[in-house]
């Protein structure tokens, strides 16, 4: 194997802990090798190997980088990215990849200009769930997808903890942060709708941000509905495909987030393995026969987002997620809040 990759992570909260550390750790392609804590020790308890910085800028400095993880708000995916390309680092930055559709332009530029690799950190094409959507179109078991609609649904009525998650300002509320995971889902699936119309709304007493929207993608011959609410205690399923042959419906079933959350590491055969009483349904017709019947999903790996990036930087093959299908993301949820704002459809 070549030379692993040195690597630097932002901050060890919910996101350095849970979804890129163990991922480091444990593939011999990468080097975990700093991390931001500006307070605690939280990281070496657990990586005592690992160096702390207590400062993004001295991290930055750290010559020996090859790559750094910008996982921080959303409103510092744009700064600590572009700080990161100009000190000579690659990088992964987390959903949403930035606020504005004119940020992540420039930001593609700057990359380019420098020959840097930026990837977009988007797990959630590595749930068990989404990738048994993905084998189902994929196989034309509907027929012509006719219409779909996808939901990333919590029941929270109290604010969030995390300060920076409330506040007023762009880049905040629920359309960024879950509506940035399923509008990839369907973008990677459909790719780019001819239009968008959204209903954003809050809905939370208190709440100062969006937490509740709706979006219809706008395609040829289909319709997706994407939807997300903080105020849904029973959740309906996740994914539902209507094809002109049949359908597929399958709730949110991936388990990797809380085995990490128990601290348990990214390795085994059994990693990512759903439940059987998880699996989706198919009714639908093949070869002339009605088929109604539990598809056994796959399973997920958010290892192999890491692993892709490996083979990207040491091995030339394709970005797992480069930065344009990012941007292609921001340009939905822009157009989406200014459908919601107008109350019209807005073309693409």
């Amino acid at each position: 194997m070549s030379q692993p990759i040195k690597t630097g992570v932002c901050s060890f909260g919910h996101s350095g802990s849970v979804f890129h550390a163990p991922f480091l750790h444990v593939n011999p392609g990468f080097e975990f090798t700093a991390i931001v804590e500006r307070s605690k020790d939280l990281a070496r308890k657990i990586y005592p190997y690992v160096k702390v910085y207590r400062s993004i800028e001295e991290l930055m400095a750290d010559e020996t980088l090859e790559l750094i993880v910008v996982n921080t708000p959303n409103t510092t995916h744009y700064s600590y990215t572009k700080m990161a390309l100009e000190a000579g680092k690659n990088v992964v930055v987390e959903k949403p990849f930035t606020v504005t559709v004119a940020e992540g332009h420039e930001l593609i530029e700057l990359a380019k200009s420098k020959n840097l690799m930026i990837s977009v950190y988007q797990n959630r094409r590595y749930d068990s769930d989404y990738k048994m959507i993905k084998q189902v179109v994929q196989q034309g078991l509907l027929g012509d997808i006719l219409e779909v609609e996808f939901h990333y649904d919590r029941f929270k009525e109290e604010l969030s903890h995390k300060k920076h998650k409330e506040v007023a300002q762009k880049g905040t509320g629920v359309l960024y942060d879950l509506g940035s995971h399923i509008i990839d889902q369907a973008l990677s699936l459909f790719g780019m709708p001819q239009a968008v119309f959204g209903d954003v709304r809050m809905i939370r007493n208190n709440s100062v941000i969006d937490d509740y929207f709706e979006l219809l993608l706008y395609y040829p011959n289909m319709r997706a509905r994407i939807k997300s609410s903080y105020l849904v205690r029973e959740a309906l399923p996740a994914y539902i495909l209507h094809g002109r042959k049949g359908s597929f419906i399958k709730h949110k079933a991936d388990i990797q987030e809380t085995l990490l959350l128990k601290g348990l590491m990214p390795v085994g055969e059994d990693w990512g393995a759903e439940s059987p009483h998880e699996w989706g349904l198919l009714h639908t017709e093949i070869d002339g026969q009605i088929v109604k019947e539990y598809l056994p999903s796959g399973k997920g790996n958010y290892m192999e987002y890491y692993q892709g990036v490996y083979e990207h930087l040491r091995e030339g093959k394709l970005n797992p997620v480069p930065p344009e299908e990012g941007l292609n993301v921001i340009k939905i949820i822009e157009a989406g809040f200014l459908s919601s704002e107008t109350r019209h459809v807005v073309e693409l």
